[in-house]
């Protein structure tokens, strides 16, 4: 007789953590509702953030934006250039031009959207005040790259003198930048913005 009341103490149990389960899905779905709802008109109104906080988000996003854009530069400008597959006649030309130009797009909008974030922190802005005219100068560059020969050395070059000193701008303000390689379908997207 004792198996069966093992089952029936068991059966009991089961069925009052049922009942209890239910019982308290359906208070806390309401529940969950209520805290949604609150959630949605809480992040719909803006929250002041302190300057701190302004000024650290600034550096990230300015260190990833920087790092990008360094990372495009040198993994399909500067790299191919070095080896020689700008050249008219070089093999891989062709698509080292296309991922050349991109690269260079990407990395004249990644620099824009770097300056934008260093507003954020007042002393990387000065910082970087001085290279605002060098990379809108890089947003012709690409077109050089397609001419071959010096021309687009001189443009790899460019580009790298600048993604170097905003390293540099950077550096000096706490905001240490690393290249950091895109993939292609940030290349291709950030490219078009």
């Amino acid at each position: 007789m004792t198996v069966p009341m093992r089952r029936l103490v068991v059966a009991l149990t089961v069925c009052c953590a049922l009942l209890v389960g239910a019982t308290g899905y359906g208070s806390s779905q309401t529940a969950t509702r209520d805290t949604t709802h609150a959630a949605v008109l809480v992040a719909a109104t803006p929250s002041p953030t302190t300057s701190a906080e302004r000024q650290k988000f600034a550096k990230t996003r300015f260190v990833l934006n920087a790092g990008l854009a360094a990372g495009a530069t040198y993994q399909w400008i500067v790299k191919p250039a070095r080896q020689g597959k700008f050249k008219k006649g070089a093999h891989g030309r062709k698509t080292a031009l296309v991922k050349g130009a991109l690269a260079g797009a990407f990395a004249y909008n990644r620099l824009k959207a770097a300056v934008r974030n260093a507003k954020g922190d007042p002393a990387l802005a000065r910082a970087l005040a001085p290279l605002t005219a060098g990379i809108a100068a890089l947003k012709d560059l690409p077109a050089k790259l397609h001419k071959g020969g010096a021309s687009s050395d001189k443009a790899a070059n460019s580009y790298n003198d600048i993604i170097n000193q905003v390293k540099d701008a950077g550096k000096s303000q706490g905001a240490v930048v690393h290249n950091k390689v895109p993939t292609t379908s940030q290349l291709i997207s950030g490219a078009k913005s």
